[in-house]
Parts: C-alpha cells; structure tokens; sequence
C-alpha cells in the first residue's frame, strides 16, 4: 500500500481548502454533519494512505467551505445595499489622491452602517468631497450610494459626502507622513513619487504618463510592495555580522514588523511577510521548506483569513504565480546550469520565471503583452536593492538634515532618473507594447502544461528544496 510523506498531505489539504472556499459561493455546507463524519476518521491519518488523502482532501473542503459560507453571508449583505443611499463609518486604509472631479479617493475598512453600526466585510473604494485630506488611520463617516464592486474592494461609494470623525494620531502613521515629506524634500519629481512606490509601495501619487510607461515596458511590479521587497531586507540582514542566529532572526522579524507598519499592512505586503516568516521559522531551525508547500500554506491561510481574495482578487492571483515562478521555476531553471549562477544572473532568471508565471493571467485579464520587459527587467531589477537604500537615505535626510539634503540624495536622484529614463526610452520604441489577450482555457492549458513540466523536473532533480533566507 502505498505511503504519502506528510508534507505532500499537508500541500494537497492546503489545496483542498482554497478549492473549498472557491466553491463555498455555489454550494451551502453543514458543519455539524460534516465534522461529525470526519473526525473520528482522523485516526487513518497515520496510516498515510490513499485513505489518508481522501479525508485530507475532504477535511480541507470542508473547512473552505465553512469559513467561506460565512463570508459569502457577508457578501449578500452588502449586496442586499446595491444602489441603496447609505451612511457608513470607516477607517482609512490609504492616504487619499485627487482623483476624476477633484474628488478625495482612498480605500477604507474596518466598514459599519451608521447609526446602528452594523459591520460590513470587507474593503471598500471611496471617493467624494467634503474633507481637504484624508489620512490613513482617520475615521470617517461617508455619505452616498453604495454599489458592490469585483476585485480587491468589495464596493464602491463614489461622489460621497465626507467628514473627519476621528483624526489618526498613531506615532507611525504620524512617521510614514514625515517621511513621505522628508522624501519631497530631498528628491525632485517624478523621483520623489518613484522612490516612494518602490519603498512602501506607494503607486498613487505617480503621474499617469510614468505609470503608463512602467506598464509598457514591464516594470510596474517595482513599485508594488511585494516579496523582492522583503527579500531584499531579508537578504541584507543574512549579510549583518551578527552573533547568532537568533540576532539574525530577531532583526529580520523587527525589519518585516516596522515595514509592514510603515505600509499599513497593504495584502500584498502581508502575503509576502506570511512567505517570509514562514522561510524564517524553517531556517531557524534547521529545516527546509518544500517550495510547492511554503506557497500552498500561505495562500491557504490567507484564503482562510480574507476568502474575497479567493473570490477575485487578481493581485492575490498575481502574487503567488510570481511567488511559484521565483521559488519554484526559477531553482530548476538554475539546476540546468553547469555552474551556480551569480547573483545578477539569477535576478534574471527569478524575474523572467515569474514574468512567464504571470503573464498569461494578465494577458486573459487585460490583453496586454510586453515585448521589452525581460531587457527592461534585466537592465533595471538588478539596482532596485541600490535605489531603495538611496531613497531611504534621501528620505531621512529630508526628514532631519535639511541643510546638506542635496548632498545626501543627489546619488538617489542620480540612479532614480537612470531607471526612469530606461523606462522611458523602452516605452518610446514603437510597436513594444501589443494588445493581445487569450481566453480562459488557453490560460489553464497553460499553467495546466507548466505544472506537468515541474512535476517532471522535480522528479529528475530528486525534489528541490528551498531555504528562504538566502532566496
């Protein structure tokens, strides 16, 4: 009888409960009767047999299901509001921009109908007058008509009347907008804007052409928080001469702590900080995690916490396509190298890898196919590391030393204007930037033809581990 090792149990539940959430919108669910089916069957998990499996797979569909049926309540709330006038109280989870109309536009949570303060899931898109600036953290009452939305944000108010019913005071609120200031002060525009979407992750505040450009050529994952932050962070800190590997530990969790502060805990930041505690608690004690289940665990956990990421969260899907191609495609890819390769080779293999993972959602999503990104990558990937450590120091400069910024960010300003001149001069070339899409099934042939290769591969390579401290 064949025997399953138990991380491979452990993957297939981690799947079995994003399929189960997935489902939980279509198919209603009775906890009482399931648990009570399953449970006294936990005892032939030992066994790790095909019996073993089967209940893994249905304990974990089982338990999406579950915790998606709440959620999906949740959701018939919300929807039961569908253009209905609403009055709401929120807690800003975005500083607001100016956007169509001269309207204040910022994402909120934390959402409850006034007066009765009934809660309502999820994170909603606001836009609408009233207030010359809202900041992150304040609490605010909106005013307006409400309509369900797909994606990210789960509904939208728009031309909404606001107001101020509790100003943030919080001390690191209070310091990311000091250091957004320090930033303008020390570095012209677009630079100012550019250094701080590649350090928070902070893309509103870019001018539409630069967004535009950075979408043409590939580039705009650089100013999204995502996993090459934290590994950047975590990377430098594996190079500090410290005394254990506990100091090691400590000063990477503090690092992943104070960004995801100073980020204001943006899903996409906490999905890469989920990755990257979990490689850490691996490393610490000597193990190693499967790659295939480092990525599984986490989509599984946060499916679990937020299921509308499961739901239609595009930027869910994006961040483990790109996770797999750098953890997962990138290693076998080196393997077929005689020598490891260097450092910037490998920068390049990890952004073409998930590039490739990536690319066929995009396409499908919004027909859209770059024909200079690897270039743009390889020319630019290699000094974000180099740009991030400059703006933080022009940044704190502008902040504390305002009688020598100048000197402090010229080197910042110098590399910052070196990658957006690339940017630039890649999207100025005719014909880079195609309208192309594909249909969902092409899609899923896809990723179905690249599942079946590392399947292969890893067969060959005897099951390739990864130690994420040093990816």
């Amino acid at each position: 009888m064949r025997r399953f090792r138990r991380t491979t149990l452990l993957t297939v539940g981690c799947l079995a409960v994003l399929v189960g959430i997935g489902l939980a919108k279509r198919v209603s669910f009775e906890p009482a009767f399931w648990l009570a089916l399953f449970i006294p069957s936990l005892l032939v998990l030992k066994k790790k047999s095909w019996a073993a499996l089967l209940i893994v797979i249905m304990l974990g569909l089982s338990l999406g299901l579950w915790r998606g049926d709440g959620f999906s309540q949740k959701l018939d709330q919300i929807k039961a509001l569908n253009g209905q006038q609403v009055t709401v109280q929120a807690t800003a989870s975005s500083d607001a921009i100016y956007s169509t109309a001269s309207q204040l536009e910022f994402t909120v949570k934390d959402v409850r109908l006034a007066p009765d303060g009934q809660p309502l899931a999820g994170s909603f898109k606001i836009s609408g007058f009233g207030e010359p600036m809202v900041y992150r953290g304040d609490r605010i009452q909106i005013s307006g008509k409400l309509y369900p939305m797909r994606g990210a944000n789960q509904a939208r108010i728009a031309y909404a009347q606001l107001e101020t019913i509790g100003a943030d005071s919080s001390w690191m609120n209070s310091f990311t907008r000091n250091f957004k200031a320090g930033m303008y002060t020390a570095l012209p525009e677009p630079s100012a804007s550019f250094g701080l979407g590649i350090l928070i992750g902070q893309r509103n505040s870019l001018p539409s052409e630069l967004t535009n450009q950075l979408i043409m050529v590939g580039l705009v994952h650089i100013v999204a928080v995502s996993g090459y932050n934290l590994t950047i962070i975590i990377r430098a800190v594996s190079r500090l001469k410290l005394g254990s590997k506990f100091q090691r530990l400590a000063a990477s969790l503090l690092l992943i702590a104070g960004f995801l502060l100073m980020t204001g805990f943006s899903a996409s930041i906490v999905r890469a900080s989920l990755v990257a505690v979990l490689g850490l608690w691996a490393w610490f004690y000597g193990r190693s995690f499967k790659p295939v289940l480092l990525i599984a665990l986490a989509a599984a956990i946060t499916g679990l916490a937020n299921p509308f990421y499961v739901w239609g969260d595009l930027g869910w899907y994006l961040s483990f396509l790109a996770f797999f191609g750098v953890l997962v495609i990138a290693p076998l890819v080196a393997q077929r190298f005689k020598r490891r390769p260097k450092n910037l080779t490998m920068v390049v293999i990890e952004t073409l890898s998930a590039e490739v993972m990536t690319l066929p959602l995009i396409m499908m999503s919004f027909g859209q196919l770059s024909l200079v990104g690897l270039v743009a990558n390889a020319l630019v990937v290699p000094l974000i590391p180099f740009a991030m450590l400059l703006a933080a120091v022009a940044a704190t400069a502008g902040m504390w030393l305002t009688p020598i910024v100048g000197w402090l960010a010229w080197p910042a300003n110098l590399l910052l204007t070196y990658i957006l001149d690339i940017a630039q001069l890649l999207a100025s070339v005719p014909g880079i930037f195609l309208h192309r899409s594909i249909s969902t099934p092409t899609m899923l042939y896809f990723y179905a033809l690249v599942l079946l290769l590392t399947a292969a591969a890893y067969r060959q390579h005897n099951h390739p581990k990864i130690d994420t401290i040093q990816r």
